[in-house]
């Protein structure tokens, strides 16, 4: 126990450094998930394929190796980072975008097709009947999903601390070294400051999901 208070300093470093990371790449996951998930359902081909191409490749792709072409290949093939915190939200925002644009997609085709229908009978172009008819329901649906999934992003950032990056993993991998005697400890403030970020996550997508319930 007493492992816990004396690392509190960095434990505390590496519960910052974890909710940047899944912040940022958050961020950019929702928004290009949401593009990929606008390109799987665009009349044009050759998005489609691109869409479907990325999402299944990196769905079925182990975060492992996702991490290492960003942090290992990417760097040899010319693609240099200042940080390897960049190369960290690459990877996180990346292969989560693929879970996003799932869920998103299938927001999507919840929405009753009339009312696409009946939008476009009006004159409205694709792109307006997206953004102003599917996508704002479409997005309401799949807001607890869509927690869940950043949930799994703040773990999975986890994978972070194995590529150079000092994040709240990172840190604990290296208290445990130094205090081989307290390694359970070690531990369990490691899965303490987890909690701290995936538990009110949890809370905010029940609560959501009941609201919507009620809406429905």
């Amino acid at each position: 126990m007493d492992v816990i208070i004396e690392s509190l300093p960095i434990y505390w470093d590496g519960f910052l450094r974890t909710l940047f990371l899944a912040g940022v790449s958050g961020i950019i996951a929702l928004v290009a998930g949401t593009v990929l998930a606008a390109m799987r359902v665009s009349p044009v081909k050759a998005l489609r394929g691109f869409s479907t191409a990325f999402v299944e490749i990196a769905r079925n792709t182990p975060l492992t190796i996702v991490f290492f072409f960003c942090a290992i290949v990417l760097p040899r093939l010319g693609v240099r980072f200042e940080q390897f915190e960049v190369a960290a939200i690459i990877a996180l925002s990346g292969y989560t975008s693929a879970f996003v644009a799932e869920a998103v997609r299938s927001g999507v085709n919840s929405v009753p097709v009339g009312q696409a229908e009946a939008a476009r009978s009006i004159g409205l172009t694709f792109s307006q009947v997206l953004n102003l008819v599917v996508l704002p329901q479409a997005l309401r649906s799949v807001v607890p999903p869509l927690i869940n999934i950043l949930i799994a992003l703040v773990k999975n950032s986890s994978v972070a601390g194995a590529f150079f990056v000092l994040e709240l993993f990172g840190h604990a991998r290296q208290l445990a070294n130094d205090r081989g005697d307290a390694v359970m400890w070690v531990l369990v403030g490691t899965a303490f400051f987890y909690l701290l970020m995936t538990v009110p996550l949890g809370i905010l997508a029940h609560r959501i999901e009941k609201k919507v319930a009620i809406a429905r």
